[in-house]
This record gives C-alpha cells, structure tokens and sequence, in this order.
C-alpha cells in the first residue's frame, strides 16, 4: 500500500483527512501526521511515505522551501498542497517544483479524492516518465545570481571531476535532474554567497534549504562540479581579488575580510587558485599568472 503524510498545524485538519477519507479505496494507508514543516520533514525521512498532502502556510518554514526539500531528496514522492489563500502564481511555482496538485481550503471531498487518485496513477507510472528541467529560477538581472551561475553552474568542470565526488556516491548513481534540485541548489548558492565571511558549515547550509547534509553534497557535486569548500574558497578567493586590487588594505585585513582565520592559510589557498601569491598579486596590478 502507498504511504500517507498529512502536514497541518491544525489538529483537525489532520485527523480530518485521516477519518473521512476511504484510504485503502486507494491502496493508501495514513503512515503518519505532523503538525509544522519541520517535523514534516523529520517524518518525511523517517517514515519515507510515497504521498505528502500539506498545507503551505506554516508559521516555521517557507511552503516553497519544504516543497523543493522534499522533492530533491524524494523525486517519486507525490505532493498535494493545500491552502486557504487563492495565489495564482505561488500555486504555478509550486506545480514546476513537482506538486501534483494545490487545493484551497475547505476542500471538498471529490477534489481530494481526486487529487489522491492523480497522485496514485502517478506513483504506478513511475519509470515511464521523464524528468525534464525548467531552469527558470537564475535571474540574469542581478549581480549575485549572474556570478553565482557563470561561476559554478555554466562553467563547471567537465567530467574528469566526477571522480572527486564522495565515497558511495557513484554506487547510488546520478540524482534526477529536476526544478526542485535546481531550487534548493540556488539557495544553498545564493546563502554561501551571503554567508561566505563566517565560519560557515556544509550542515548550516543544508539546515538553511531543509535537506540532510549527505543530499547537498551531491547536489553541490552534480551541479557545480565541486565540493562545498572548494565553492566557499573560490567565492573567498573572487572577493579577496577584488580587495587586493581595488583597496589598499593589508593582505592581513583582505584576509580578516573574506572568513579566513589564519592569513598563511589565506595564502596558500589564494596561490593554489590564482598561481601567485596574495602581494604577488597586487603588484601585477591586479594580474595572476
């Protein structure tokens, strides 16, 4: 039978959907409920249902972000997300992501029943349909986005990397290339970028895109080519450039400046990616070898 998780912050919405609804009609069983985004995510990993029908306005957790999260770590599951609020073009992002259905609130219950039947034809097809991208989420207007794309998703490294990937990654294969991939790994991008002076961990990303931290490693590997270090230094590395040639701060300060806590590391890392040194740099006006 299909597993069932209802995510709503009222109890009764829950144990509405879990009494009124004929599951096993469906083959359907109700494996669990939750009652906010993160706890139905905990379960999501937990008890690994084959249906998701929540709710997208919960206090803790923005109803894109946990849509995305599951649906990159979980692409077979299928998702029915209900709403109180008519908002056309949340609900067209949404269905990009993989949601097979968005229902307003109260919902009848021929839509439901609808929505769960879609969802069941869906799960019985898995296998015959394939994923394609609609890469629509990098806005070429800003700054941020243009350097983040150019730098790590255009310009990645051919496949001579793949070997670089982590121990058991190849043995899992490749993860399917979807939207929701594509939205949670513009918001680990997007919050490195932000984040990037601090003492930023691989786990604080993954905390910030509601994914396990194993599942960004082979995001960031499958899509950049690179691991999350390497994409921190090479940011720390770009801005550090920018410092040396268009201020006159100490090598030092332009290290304090970009997160590195020990300048002789700095340096290192700046010649492993550059080819000369931090003052090397500087006096060549800006030029690496």
């Amino acid at each position: 039978m299909y597993r069932v998780l209802i995510v709503d912050d009222e109890p009764i919405i829950c144990e509405g959907l879990r009494r009124s609804v004929r599951w096993s009609a469906f083959n359907c069983e109700v494996a669990g409920t939750a009652a906010n985004g993160m706890e139905g995510l905990e379960k999501v990993r937990e008890l690994k249902p084959d249906i998701l029908i929540s709710d997208i306005s919960m206090n803790n957790m923005d109803g894109l972000a946990m849509v995305a999260a599951v649906k990159s770590e979980r692409p077979d599951m299928e998702v029915t997300l209900l709403t109180g609020y008519r908002n056309f073009e949340y609900a067209q992002r949404a269905i990009k992501l993989g949601v097979t259905r968005f229902l307003l609130k109260p919902s009848r219950m021929d839509e439901i029943e609808e929505a769960i039947t879609a969802m069941t034809d869906n799960l019985r097809s898995i296998g015959n349909m394939g994923a394609q991208i609609i890469d629509n989420l990098w806005n070429m207007q800003l700054d941020a986005d243009r350097y983040l794309y150019e730098t790590f998703i255009r310009n990645r490294p051919g496949p001579e990397n793949e070997g670089a990937l982590p121990e058991g990654y190849r043995a899992e294969g490749r993860i399917r290339d979807s939207e929701a991939n594509h939205y949670v790994l513009r918001s680990a991008l997007v919050y490195i970028l932000e984040h990037y002076t601090e003492k930023l961990s691989l786990g604080d990303v993954a905390e910030h895109c509601y994914v396990s931290s194993w599942h960004l490693s082979k995001l960031l590997n499958q899509y950049t080519g690179r691991g999350f270090f390497e994409i921190i230094n090479m940011i720390r590395i770009d801005r550090a450039k920018e410092l040396l040639g268009d201020s006159g701060a100490r090598v030092q300060e332009v290290s304090d400046a970009v997160g590195f806590l020990d300048v002789a590391h700095f340096s290192r890392i700046f010649k492993n990616y550059v080819g000369c040194s931090p003052k090397e740099y500087r006096m060549r006006g800006g030029a690496g070898s």
